[in-house]
């Protein structure tokens, strides 16, 4: 006799493995990004525009909200593109073993938040 299916699921008690967490937060990094795809823009056109929007872009850069955006931004990059080498090698077929995965896993989120603290200890 098959076991009776679930009436509901309770997205709250399932617990996701360390491989999944990691491919949801590839997948919402990379919508984050996209989504602030025109902010990024308009700093860069900021940045390049001419003297006086320069220094607008110092002022608008200066201040701690901004950077902490630009450090989020920063790490979401970071994480996507850690992430996207990690399925690139899964593709290919390498880490599928379940330990390789969970260390890759891992190893996507040190990289990740590691990469972010230098490039955002230099940004700052």
């Amino acid at each position: 006799m098959p076991k009776p299916r679930p009436k509901y699921l309770n997205l709250v008690k399932i617990r996701l493995p360390i491989p999944g967490i990691v491919s949801i937060m590839h997948r919402v990094s990379g919508a984050v990004l996209f989504v602030f795809i025109p902010f990024l823009l308009t700093l860069f056109e900021l940045s390049l525009e001419s003297a006086q929007t320069f220094a607008r872009f110092k002022a608008v850069y200066s201040h701690w909200a901004i950077k902490l955006i630009v450090i989020g931004l920063l790490w979401g990059y970071l994480h996507h593109l850690c992430a996207g080498l990690r399925h690139l090698a899964l593709d290919l077929d390498y880490g599928t073993e379940l330990e390789a995965a969970r260390a890759s896993s891992k190893a996507v989120l040190v990289v990740s938040i590691a990469l972010t603290a230098v490039a955002g200890a230099m940004l700052w």
